[in-house]
């Protein structure tokens, strides 16, 4: 079993994900993508990442991805989008990706949709539950999607694409060195919350557990379902 991984800064890596796919056997290669390009195909499991950039911006290599992207999507294969990653997800399917009300950062309450108590990876979730955020920007619910999970500042959090491609705005990969990392990198997005990088990291800390259990279930469930 075969994963790729797309990063858009080297801050922001698969993190947990990373090792659920070494417990299960599976490799892993990564693609900085806005500096060595796209990788030739998808493996048996795409895994796209965050970044400080949008999906609306006018790079070519954004345009590019996001064609990718779609490809990989049209063909049915496994695919999970995190932060951005879900943002291109959602722009690649068609629906608007906007501003939101005010940014995410750090642990966020969130809660399952109907369809989202159903779904097969978040259906064991409690109704409700904090994940790692770090976002600015919010997308529409794609044609054909099912909408898994939502938050007061944005209304979908998390959705799925037929059976195998899930869209996270939330981040359940997230390590205490890549909350070291954002803290350092993205400094002023902290300071824009009302948070100190302190706050952020203290309050995320205790939490991690669940969340890598939630990308232990996710990878588990997609490389199930693919062998």
């Amino acid at each position: 079993m075969r994963a790729v991984c797309l990063q858009h800064v080297p801050f922001e890596g698969p993190g947990a994900f990373a090792k659920a796919l070494a417990k299960r056997g599976a490799t892993l290669a990564s693609h900085l993508v806005p500096k060595d390009g796209l990788p030739q195909d998808a493996g048996d499991l795409l895994i796209v990442m965050g970044g400080p950039m949008s999906v609306n911006d006018p790079d070519t290599w954004i345009e590019e991805e996001t064609v990718f992207i779609r490809s990989v999507l049209q063909a049915n294969k496994p695919i999970i989008g995190v932060c951005l990653g879900s943002q291109f997800m959602a722009k690649a399917l068609g629906a608007t990706v906007r501003s939101g009300k005010a940014l995410e950062i750090g642990m966020t309450p969130v809660r399952l949709t109907d369809p989202g108590k159903k779904d097969p990876v978040f259906g064991t979730c409690p109704e409700t539950f904090d994940v790692f955020e770090w976002h600015g920007e919010i997308f529409d619910l794609p044609d054909d999607c099912v909408p898994l999970v939502s938050s007061d500042i944005a209304p979908l959090q998390a959705f799925r694409y037929s059976a195998r491609a899930y869209g996270l705005l939330f981040h359940l990969e997230m390590e205490e060195g890549g909350i070291d990392s954002l803290c350092r990198e993205c400094a002023p997005d902290v300071t824009k919350a009302g948070f100190t990088a302190q706050q952020v990291k203290a309050t995320a800390l205790p939490r991690l557990p669940q969340l890598h259990g939630m990308a232990d279930r996710l990878i588990g469930y997609l490389l199930g379902d693919v062998r």
